[in-house]
């Protein structure tokens, strides 16, 4: 009795299903057996994008020496095939060329292609070669690293050479803590990165945000994951950064004066702070915020690491350009755009022209003050535009909002200059909650300057209330010191003091100064 064998099946896999560590998984599972055929070019493309310091081109050349292991277990043959691609193809791989040299191999050689691409999947069945497409899964499938964080976790550091370390804790108020007493291994750190790259490849929603050489940033689901290796570091680092917690805009508890600003009228507002101070946090907040008010939101981000409803639409830096965004959101006409955050030239440059195309523009930015913010317009744009690009600065510290600025246009004689003929168009930097004026911005000479304006006012202030007090108390020592009003008064004239305290209480009050007294001699 004889026993009849099937042809042993041929699986050619592409380019995105090995850096996706996909095919090793369907060995292991049992999805796949017979003989798998590697496209030279893959190797190629591979080598090629390691060679440039890619994350993606590392994690291919290991899910290759991962093949050929389970080869070796007996689980597959592996053996080499097609031609290797020259340079041209190598350059031209995002434009297909790489995948048209594995399609048209599984087409000649009769195999299933196998691949994690659509185009790759939709090209390759029309020319009727059999197919196994592995659809981007939402979700689910996590990364080991992600074992590091609980509810209170902001951050976590894995360092080869060091112990993984986490923060843990809220936005201003933390603790660096190790999370094991082991240093990592360049070997244990590299393979953490290769996992993120697979997953982020793997989940419709993990993107590789940048894969320079030396740096990859990726955004997977909440985590913002930046990648480090030689030789742009000393050794291989995994920073991951997750928000501790989403707050709605009415968490913020925010004053009903400053509501009905962001209801009525601010169109151009800054966010600023610190770094870690929970900046995007709120863009987000007020984002969702508009959204839920019947608005049209986009953002502009790098990394999309706002996590936010499917209705607002979430562009990214790195795969467009400055002038490409600026043409979409023009056509589009959004009502708000979140810009998070504004670094280089380009990225002011772009938020200036959609504020003064109309739209509502919402920009995150570093700042350690929130004048810094407005400082950083400054040599950008002409002062007298300011106010119509910048109505509205928010400051935020420790992730609450710590000052509102309000910037307004107006003439008039400069806070501490006294000459009529020196009236200028000024921009006044007012306190949006209580109406004081803090800052004035104008130009002296051929200098922009930025004069705060409690000092000088408060100087002023105090010069008449001192030469009021001069005149009650005579003889005493008066001075202004450390923003108070210093009196020095000789023992002898107690009794004259103690006649004058209540109008002193009262110059105390009138003016809103502090007045200390002191007896001496």
């Amino acid at each position: 009795m004889s026993m009849e064998i099937g042809p042993v099946p041929v699986y050619v896999p592409d380019t995105s299903v090995v850096v996706e560590g996909l095919v090793s998984k369907l060995i292991r599972e049992g999805k796949i057996r017979g003989r798998v055929v590697i496209h030279r070019a893959v190797i190629a493309e591979l080598e090629h994008q390691a060679n440039m310091g890619r994350a993606t081109g590392f994690a291919g050349l290991e899910e290759l020496r991962e093949i050929q292991e389970l080869a070796r277990q007996g689980l597959i043959d592996v053996e080499l095939a097609g031609e290797r691609p020259g340079p041209r193809e190598i350059r031209d791989a995002r434009l297909g060329a790489i995948d048209a040299l594995i399609r048209e191999y599984a087409y000649e050689a009769g195999a299933t292609l196998i691949t994690a691409d659509r185009v790759q999947a939709l090209a390759a069945q029309a020319m009727g070669v059999s197919v196994i497409y592995i659809e981007p899964r939402r979700g689910g499938e996590e990364p080991s690293l992600f074992k590091f964080f609980d509810e209170t976790t902001m951050s976590v550091h894995l360092k080869e050479g060091a112990p993984p370390r986490a923060k843990k804790g809220r936005p201003g108020d933390w603790v660096l803590v190790d999370l094991a007493a082991k240093p990592l291994t360049r070997e244990e750190v590299a393979r953490y990165a290769r996992e993120i790259i697979e997953v982020a490849k793997r989940r419709s929603d993990g993107f590789i945000e940048i894969d320079r050489e030396g740096s990859t940033i990726v955004q997977l689901g909440p985590y913002r994951i930046v990648i480090t290796r030689p030789p742009l570091s000393e050794g291989w680092e995994i920073t991951a950064v997750r928000p501790v917690k989403k707050l709605r805009l009415e968490d913020y508890k925010l004053p009903a004066k400053l509501m009905a600003r962001l209801d009525e009228r601010a169109e151009g507002i800054l966010i600023a702070g610190a770094p870690g101070m929970g900046k995007t946090t709120f863009a987000q907040a007020l984002a969702e915020y508009y959204a839920r008010k019947g608005k049209v939101v986009k953002t502009i981000e790098s990394p999309r690491d706002m996590q936010l409803p499917p209705d607002i639409t979430q562009y990214s830096k790195n795969y467009a350009d400055i002038g490409e965004l600026h043409d979409i959101l023009l056509l589009s006409r959004p009502d708000y755009t979140v810009y998070d955050e504004l670094r280089s030239d380009a990225d002011f440059q772009l938020y200036i022209d959609l504020r003064l195309a109309g739209i509502g523009m919402i920009g995150v930015v570093h700042a350690t003050t929130p004048i810094d913010a407005v400082q950083r317009f400054i040599r950008r744009v002409d002062i007298g535009m300011l106010p119509s690009i910048i109505d509205t600065v928010i400051f935020i510290d420790r992730g609450t909002v710590d000052t509102v600025y309000e910037l307004r246009m107006t003439v008039k004689l400069p806070t501490g200059l006294r000459e009529a003929e020196l009236a200028r168009p000024v921009v006044e930097v007012r306190d949006a909650l209580t109406g004081e004026l803090a800052y004035e911005i104008y130009t002296f000479g051929e200098q922009t300057v930025v004069v705060p304006v409690r000092e000088v006012a408060g100087r002023g202030v105090a010069e008449k209330v001192q030469r009021l007090i001069e005149k009650l108390l005579p003889g005493a020592e008066v001075e202004y010191r450390d923003n108070m009003i210093i009196v020095n008064v000789p023992r002898v004239m107690a009794k004259v003091l103690m006649k004058r305290m209540k109008r002193i209480k009262k110059l105390e009050d009138k003016y809103g100064v502090t007045i200390r007294v002191n007896m001496v001699g």
